[in-house]
């Protein structure tokens, strides 16, 4: 039983048109699963719809209870390339232990079959499918290691439901982290990031440290330390309409640790 699907919004429509040699580039959309089925229909759909030859998808599924792991095999099985080859993968996992250890573990994946770049999204439907060509465009016509598709630079907004109190975490989270870690990035705690892979390669996955939404922060403050350009281009976070948020009290401790965690080891 899939469940309830998300319809996908009018602000999923893609509004940039890439050169044909762009929209066929190696891009990987790596998207964590955890109790996901009445969401991921819908979005396989939506990216599969995408005028981008280039793009696969890679499902990191945490041995959902809800079947999602089951699903997304079945739903990888309709969508090949011309050749036959598949545009969609799974790459199960065999215990739930973490956001930023499954997105690193699709990431790796992702680079080691072949991606020249690499795109963070959520199965939720919070972050905007139709913004992954202008990313991307922006990544070729730049050279950046790294896009970010930001809620906090001019034109960015967030959704309607989230009330005043969530917006206002949300902007002092970001705050708080870019103060103590001495950075510009409007959105360094965004999940919706597109990674060269060479970005990738020099930020080496498997020295990061973080378990949860503490991940984006590590991997954007390694990028900049490692010299890669960081651009962020705004969209419109949408608030989920299926399942729960898996955000908790560890994750939330995490994310309150690791900024000055980073900053004691890069000595500031």
């Amino acid at each position: 039983m899939i469940g309830e699907q998300q319809t996908p919004r009018a602000t999923d429509v893609a509004t940039t048109k890439l050169p044909d040699s762009w929209a066929h580039t190696p891009l990987t959309v790596v998207m964590p699963t955890y109790n996901e089925a009445g969401n991921l229909p819908g979005m396989v759909e939506l990216l599969m719809g995408l005028d981008q030859p280039g793009l696969r998808l890679l499902v990191v599924d945490d041995s959902s209870p809800d079947g999602t792991g089951k699903i997304a095999d079945e739903l990888a099985e309709g969508f090949l390339t011309k050749d036959g080859k598949p545009r969609m993968s799974v790459l199960h996992r065999t215990a739930k232990d973490g956001l930023g250890r499954a997105y690193a573990a699709g990431m790796a994946k992702a680079v080691e079959d072949g991606a020249d770049y690499v795109l963070q999204m959520d199965a939720d439907g919070s972050h905007p499918a139709g913004k992954i060509a202008e990313m991307l465009g922006v990544a070729r016509s730049t050279g950046a290691g790294l896009v970010v598709g930001s809620r906090y630079v001019p034109g960015g907004t967030l959704s309607d439901a989230w009330g005043a109190h969530r917006k206002l975490l949300s902007r002092w989270a970001n705050a708080y982290a870019s103060t103590i870690l001495g950075t510009r990035v409007r959105d360094i705690t965004g999940g919706f990031n597109l990674w060269s892979a060479d970005a990738l390669k020099s930020i080496d996955l498997a020295s990061i440290g973080s378990a949860g939404y503490s991940f984006q922060v590590e991997m954007k403050f390694k990028a900049l330390r490692r010299g890669f350009q960081v651009m962020e281009v705004p969209i419109h976070f949408e608030d989920r309409t299926v399942g729960e948020s898996k955000m908790n009290l560890a994750v939330q401790l995490e994310s309150i640790a690791m900024p000055w965690k980073l900053r004691a080891r890069a000595g500031k």
